[in-house]
Parts: C-alpha cells; structure tokens; sequence
C-alpha cells in the first residue's frame, strides 16, 4: 500500500513508512513512565481520550458551518462529510480561515475540557494554560501540509510546550492524517539551525523540507502514521518533524492542533489574550520570505 506525502508517495512497511504508532493508553496514570516515553520518542498516542459522541457531536457542528460555507457537496449526508469538488476557495483552511469555528462551545468543551487538562496536569505537574488561539483545520481533498517543527512557529516562550492533535472525527490513512518523523526531536544538527529560527523575526519560509525521503536519507528516522478514531489524540513536543498526509479521499478530514504548557513557564505572547497578535511579520501582505534553499544554506543543514 502507498500513501501520497508532498511530492512523492511512500510505500507502507518501507524503511521510509510505518503505520505503527505506540499506543501510551496503557501508561497514562504513571507521570515517570510518561516523561521516559515523551523523551524517548517525542510523542505520545493516547487512544480514547475523550468522550467519543461528544466529539462526533462537535464534527456535526462543524460540518453544518462548513456546509453553509460551501466546502460540502449539498447532494451528500451532511455526517459524511463529502468535499464539493467545486469549492472555489483553497482545499484546506487553518488557523485564519477557521477561527470562528473554534469559538464553538462544543470544540472548545473538546480541546479545553477536563480530560486533556487532567492529563496535562498530571504529565507536567501544575497548573497548566493553553494557548487562546486554537487551530483547526478543515482538509480538503488534494491537500495536506508541509514538513517541519512547531518550534519555529511559537518557540518564544517555553520549550516544554506540547502539540495536542486531535482528529475530530474518524480519520482513515486516505483522509491524510498526521505524519510524525519518528526520532526527529534528536535532529541535533536541525535543532541547532533551523529549530533556533522564528518565522516572524527571520522571514524564513517556515517548513524545513518538501522531499520526506531526503530527511529519512539525510538525518535518519522513518516517517509513521495510523488511522485515528474520534476520542483519540496525540501529542508532541515542539522539535518533532511532522506534516500530514495527502487527502485523497472525497471527504473533508477535521482536525484541531492545540498547545499546553505550565502556567508558571514563559509563553509565547503570539498566541494569548483576547486577540493574540498571530503571525504579524510572517504572514504581512507582500512580506518576502528567505527561500528554503538559501535557509538551509545558512543553516549548513
């Protein structure tokens, strides 16, 4: 079985793919078993962590709002979900694009309710915030995203500071899940140069690769992903090298990202407050960004 990333499609069961993600459901009340994993292996999959008809309830929400937008197929069962080849906008929207919909209650009561906080709590050992800015994405078929760390995007505030993605709803391989490159947060040469970086201040491109055999051939590693389930998520650390796969399918594939950090640790000031500053150099009208060769150029990497 092959599955399209970027430019290529990567056989499944390669040295360059798995489907195999460790399950971390088993360890979840033990906070050392927890800190050893996520050092180990940057990320933690938890299956079934919340309530599952709750968020099931919440993608229906979602999708009425995208329906009225015109990203469905009005001919399809709205709990389907099915993509309207004819949409004339772009076929995946984040962060910008979705920000009504994270005011949701339902989401909200998803990606800030007590099993996440709970298990935050816990793994870290305090009080915890996370970000006010929350992205969601909505994924058409055709699309996915790029390779790279979430360090570059928010690393002004702490390091310990985790990614909590969420599918909200079923997600199957031809859907275009999220695709972690495993080992990648012990990239030390990438961590030196490219994760230092910050897109508003050094108007770098933001993703560090578009060839995901050049970085398993180049730094080692394999790329991995798994069908989810609405209830699961995963979390990672801020250097692990991630992007999704294509959507091949014909329906639209929602998923939220969302970070959580100690209360008592920096944050970064981009992503808090009534109305977070986002991205206010990086994605400026006109602004010209370093091209990704010169970069890492720069970065000798």
């Amino acid at each position: 079985m092959k599955l399209p990333f970027l430019n290529v499609e990567l056989e499944v069961g390669s040295k360059y793919l798995t489907t195999d993600l460790r399950d971390s459901s088993g360890i979840l009340g033990d906070h050392d078993a927890l800190q050893t994993r996520m050092a180990a292996d940057g990320y933690l999959l938890l299956r079934g962590l919340h309530d599952r008809d709750h968020v099931l309830s919440t993608r229906r929400h979602i999708l009425e709002k995208l329906s009225e937008r015109g990203m469905l197929d009005a001919g399809a069962p709205l709990a389907d979900g099915i993509f309207n080849p004819g949409y004339d906008e772009e076929p995946t929207s984040g962060a910008m694009g979705n920000i009504e919909l994270t005011r949701l209650p339902s989401f909200r009561q998803v990606v800030e309710g007590r099993p996440i906080i709970n298990f935050f709590e816990h793994f870290l050992g305090g009080n915890v915030l996370t970000y006010d800015h929350k992205w969601l994405r909505t994924v058409g078929t055709g699309a996915g995203s790029t390779i790279h760390c979430d360090v570059v995007y928010m690393g002004r505030g702490t390091h310990n500071l985790y990614t909590c993605w969420t599918p909200i709803g079923d997600i199957s391989l031809d859907m275009g899940p999220l695709v972690l490159c495993l080992g990648s947060h012990r990239f030390d040469k990438v961590t030196q140069g490219y994760g230092q970086a910050d897109v508003d201040r050094d108007l770098i491109e933001g993703h560090f690769s578009n060839d995901p055999i050049e970085l398993v051939d180049k730094f080692g590693g394999r790329w991995a992903t798994t069908e989810f389930q609405a209830g699961d998520t995963i979390i990672f650390c801020i250097n692990l090298m991630h992007a999704s796969l294509i959507n091949t399918s014909n329906k639209v594939r929602i998923s939220a990202d969302v970070r959580h950090q100690l209360a008592s640790e920096p944050v970064d000031e981009r992503w808090v407050g009534d109305n977070p500053i986002r991205h206010y150099a990086w994605q400026a009208p006109g602004v010209q960004h370093e091209p990704l060769e010169e970069s890492r150029r720069r970065w000798d990497i």
